[in-house]
């Protein structure tokens, strides 16, 4: 990977504890508004990236999950606080883990959205279709925000609506090709099984009942794994906890946030 110093983010709010929101593959800084604003009104200050590849973060010459991780790390270490949280959604959630692998006394506390510890969590067959779905179309001709949107609907729960949802669905739109298809490569190639074991920071895993993409079998296996796992299920929900339903999402990691990593 070429040199990367820092990429494109978004600061919001003030106080001495931060939490840094490291979006998925079909994602961007902007898609954590709402949760943004939730954890601005509890008293913590935010730091939404955009990962390389995406937005106006430059994309690399080549990309790892290590790559990402590294970037995250240089982005705490310049924008810090006193205490630091690093909250991580789908793909973003693989490199929270290796953030807070490879820079332990930078995360004081970690949460793992709707994510997995490896590409291996679900097996050949699911692996195949991960890729068919996400990189095939691309490979055919066709742009993101010509079959993107579609596809996010059928990683929701049923019924998945209101200004959160649309906002994801806006968000996905507006991505880069080439980000992304890197992006979605440094997943493929992540098969780090042995990282949760060595994390010391209580972690919050939040799966959601119905997701496909992320199954929560796998969640509430690496909730075990974790020195302090905890875990926390959404019903009737699938790969979008924080937009499918806000106000669970919300309370579940504020209540968490609480008790390791107060506002003040």
């Amino acid at each position: 990977m070429r040199t990367y110093e820092l990429p494109d983010y978004l600061v919001s709010g003030e106080g001495p504890t931060t939490v840094y929101l490291l979006h998925g593959a079909y994602g961007a800084k902007e898609y954590w508004r709402c949760t943004t604003q939730a954890l601005n009104q509890a008293g913590y200050r935010v730091v939404a990236w955009d990962a390389p590849g995406y937005g106006t973060s430059p994309v690399p010459d080549t990309l790892s999950m290590t790559d990402m991780a590294r970037v995250a790390g240089r982005l705490i270490g310049a924008t810090s606080t006193g205490r630091n949280v690093v909250l991580g959604h789908s793909m973003g959630g693989m490199v929270a883990q290796k953030t807070a692998d490879l820079f332990p006394d930078r995360v004081q506390a970690l949460v793992l959205s709707a994510t997995a510890h490896t590409f291996n969590h679900s097996g050949p067959e699911w692996q195949a279709n991960f890729l068919a779905t996400r990189v095939a179309p691309l490979t055919q001709g066709r742009a993101i925000a010509d079959y993107a949107p579609e596809m996010l609907r059928s990683m929701m729960g049923p019924g998945a609506q209101g200004p959160a949802i649309d906002h994801v669905l806006h968000n996905v739109r507006l991505m880069n090709a080439a980000g992304f298809q890197k992006a979605i490569q440094a997943t493929a190639a992540y098969l780090e099984e042995d990282v949760l074991s060595r994390i010391a920071a209580p972690t919050l895993c939040i799966a959601g009942e119905l997701d496909a993409t992320c199954p929560a079998a796998v969640m509430r296996r690496m909730a075990g794994l974790l020195k302090r796992g905890e875990y926390h299920e959404m019903k009737g929900v699938a790969h979008f906890g924080w937009a499918e339903r806000p106000d669970e999402y919300h309370q579940v990691l504020l209540s968490f946030l609480g008790r390791t990593a107060p506002a003040y």
